[in-house]
């Protein structure tokens, strides 16, 4: 006697049942990025119960030593040292969109310093005369030059931040997130510039002329006179 009954293939070992899973696959696997995304961006930009202690961060200090590069002998008086604060206002803005959408303002508290130096390095045979009795010193050295400006991490600071959307956004997938690097380039140009107009080199030769004065009286020296050329 023959089995009419046919053999119907199951819904989930049928092609029909296999393409509609491959299908819900990439709809699954995109809600599921859409969620984590919401959730990310919740606390990032929206402070919620709870979320803070998900996203807080934890900082390892992970360096190596440090190695050294280079040893330069520095043949040089550092005569004064100037100290310096600057307001760095900082703003970039993108043409035909408003700020809230895309641009950048940055207010900025900078401390540093800049010393000033009279180089002995390159002193000829006749940067010093001594006479017969050895009672009369002159002293020819070059002019105070300026160090570069240094700033002071621990002084300095951030009073504000201000992004627009594109840019929070940005900063979720950059190596770099919210760079101070142009700020700290616009402080240092400022602290210069602030040292540049200031007497911080006069300062720097009076000082290396009472110090070079001083040492050579020790020495027995009567009269000691010290030029900048």
């Amino acid at each position: 006697m023959r089995d009419d009954t046919e053999t119907r293939p199951s819904r989930e070992t049928s092609p029909r049942g296999r393409e509609r899973g491959a299908r819900r696959w990439p709809a699954v696997a995109a809600v599921l990025l859409a969620l984590a995304l919401t959730v990310v961006l919740l606390g990032r930009f929206v402070q919620l119960p709870g979320l803070g202690d998900l996203f807080a961060s934890e900082t390892r200090d992970r360096s190596g030593p440090a190695v050294l590069k280079s040893i330069q002998d520095m043949n040089r008086h550092e005569g004064a040292l100037g100290t310096y604060q600057v307001v760095v206002d900082l703003e970039k803005d993108a043409r035909f969109l408003p700020d809230a959408i895309r641009g950048t303002r940055t207010l900025y508290v900078a401390n540093g310093s800049v010393s000033s130096y009279v180089d002995l390095s390159r002193l000829g045979a006749d940067a010093v005369t001594v006479d017969e009795e050895r009672t009369t010193a002159t002293l020819r050295l070059p002019h105070a030059q300026l160090g570069d400006p240094a700033l002071d991490p621990e002084r300095s600071y951030a009073v504000s931040k201000q992004r627009g959307l594109l840019d929070r956004l940005g900063d979720l997938f950059s190596d770099n997130p919210a760079s101070e690097s142009a700020v700290h380039r616009l402080a240092a140009q400022h602290i210069g510039e602030a040292a540049r107009e200031s007497d911080l080199t006069i300062r720097a030769e009076r000082n290396t002329t009472a110090m070079l004065q001083g040492l050579l009286r020790a020495l027995g020296f009567e009269q000691v006179t010290v030029t900048y050329a």
